[in-house]
């Protein structure tokens, strides 16, 4: 039996993952509910974005069966906080589409998402592309608890055409590591 009240953002993740993929509906969770998980909660997400190729009739339908009611464009389930979305296809970040993904196991099931590394770079998009101070600390946020390649994060932000950006980032991650 779920605890609807207290499921957390990561279970949730997991059972919809799950219940979805047993209905052969495959997805790949994306955004900030990816900064929760891999930031160990530094950030709260208050919702879970989710891509899948399939059709939306489709990942309804198993929904309802799993308990959650629509509203407007987002699926909840009765008492429980998170709210779950689905966002258009592809999955990129800035103009790279995203052809790996990572996996994290719960105790509802496996979770398909970003890897962290592409999760900080979804972060910094909007840093770099709309100056979102909070996606810079959420990039930050997952540099701290995850080990992150900062070379490949600098190639992207370079391919990106951000460089300096990406300088400053590195300026505040070094100074948040060394007051850790």
């Amino acid at each position: 039996m779920i605890d609807w009240e207290n499921i957390t953002l990561k279970e949730l993740a997991g059972y919809v993952s799950e219940g979805l993929r047993k209905r052969g509906i495959e997805t790949i969770l994306v955004g900030g509910a990816c900064v929760t998980i891999y930031s160990e909660n530094r950030y709260q997400s208050y919702d879970l974005d989710y891509v899948t190729y399939e059709d939306k009739r489709k990942v309804k339908k198993a929904l309802l069966e799993m308990g959650f009611i629509e509203k407007a464009r987002y699926f909840q389930h009765p008492g429980c906080p998170w709210i779950v979305e689905f966002v258009s296809p592809p999955v990129a970040v800035g103009n790279e589409c995203v052809r790996d993904f990572g996996s994290v196991e719960t105790l509802f099931g496996k979770i398909k998402l970003l890897r962290a590394v592409d999760s900080v770079k979804d972060r910094l998009g909007a840093y770099y592309h709309w100056n979102d101070r909070q996606g810079l600390e959420q990039a930050i946020n997952i540099c701290l608890e995850q080990n992150i390649d900062l070379s490949e994060v600098e190639l992207w932000s370079t391919s990106e055409g951000y460089s300096k950006k990406y300088t400053a980032f590195l300026k505040r991650l070094n100074k948040a590591k060394s007051h850790s």
